[in-house]
């Protein structure tokens, strides 16, 4: 049974939605216990904080009036407000909304989620001083760098502060950026005391390329999430996800189109199962290596 760090919705169900039912928030829990998921993380992503507290108290009310509910959730993963403004970096996140990181923003998120969150995502560089970091480590919240484009030597301050993970490594960056001194490299170089997640599509991180990953930083230190959007589990096809329009592609991966007549990943609509049978026909892993990155790394990342 596999556990998923980051799961923004499924079956249809968008857990970021006002309108979120709790029959949706089960029929959702449904799908993914059907697809062998055990347990997972409730994704939010970047909002005006106000809007984020209203919906994390909303989930705890959702999450405790239903058994399957509060089986499967495990607890909530917040992704922004505190991420990389910058065009590239910032995604598909709405930039407004993009706020530096502060301890009075994040004790606002940990008070709303009621001793459920789990794991915030931000950006080291715009953490001053290392004092959000540290002060959701202290508090018994992971953080993890997505997003984002700090040196290297903020990336070992954010890590000696408390940073401990990587949201979707490869991701959360421009197309193109300086070929040695990047993100990426910088995650690379600090694996052995970084948990690095990937998302197992084939096209946010092309298999070849995966292989590399796994193999410098070891499937020891690995982890794989779906980063699953609403349409998970649904099929191709063009979809509404809060203001955006995105298009579901037979890789199963959503993109929302751009002005300029490109389009940026928004996530994806990749099943686990899906995503451990890429790994194991595309990539090569043993059965060892899937439990160890879809089931065990997760859950000791955690601290479960």
């Amino acid at each position: 049974m596999s556990f998923d760090l980051q799961v923004n919705g499924y079956g249809g169900v968008d857990f970021n939605s006002d309108a979120l039912s709790l029959e949706e928030l089960h029929l959702a829990c449904e799908r993914l216990e059907a697809d062998g998921v055990s347990g997972f993380l409730l994704t939010l992503i970047t909002d005006d904080l106000s809007a984020l507290e209203a919906r994390l108290r909303r989930l705890v009310v959702l999450r405790e009036s239903d058994e399957l509910a509060r089986r499967l959730i495990a607890g909530f993963h917040v992704e922004g407000p505190f991420i990389n403004p910058s065009t590239g970096f910032r995604g598909t996140h709405p930039e407004r909304f993009i706020i530096p990181a502060s301890v009075e923003g994040a004790k606002r998120l940990c008070d709303a989620a009621g001793g459920l969150l789990r794991l915030v995502t931000l950006a080291p560089e715009y953490d001053s001083g290392f004092a959000t970091t540290r002060f959701l480590s202290d508090s018994g919240v992971r953080v993890a760098a997505g997003h984002c484009d700090p040196t290297l030597e903020q990336l070992r301050g954010a890590i000696d502060a408390g940073l401990s993970m990587w949201t979707h490594l490869g991701n959360g960056c421009p197309l193109v950026m300086e070929r040695h001194d990047n993100v990426i490299q910088r995650a690379l170089s600090l694996s052995e005391k970084l948990w690095l997640c990937f998302i197992a599509d084939g096209v946010h991180v092309p298999f070849f390329a995966l292989k590399n990953y796994l193999r410098a930083a070891t499937c020891e230190r690995c982890i794989v999430v779906t980063d699953a959007i609403a349409p998970a589990g649904l099929g191709p096809g063009r979809y509404t996800l809060g203001q955006l329009e995105l298009d579901i592609g037979a890789d199963m991966v959503a993109r929302a189109p751009t002005s300029a007549g490109g389009a940026y990943l928004a996530g994806s609509a990749i099943t686990m199962p899906h995503s451990i049978a890429n790994l194991r026909e595309q990539v090569g892993l043993s059965p060892a290596q899937l439990v160890l990155l879809t089931s065990d790394n997760p859950r000791c990342a955690l601290g479960l």
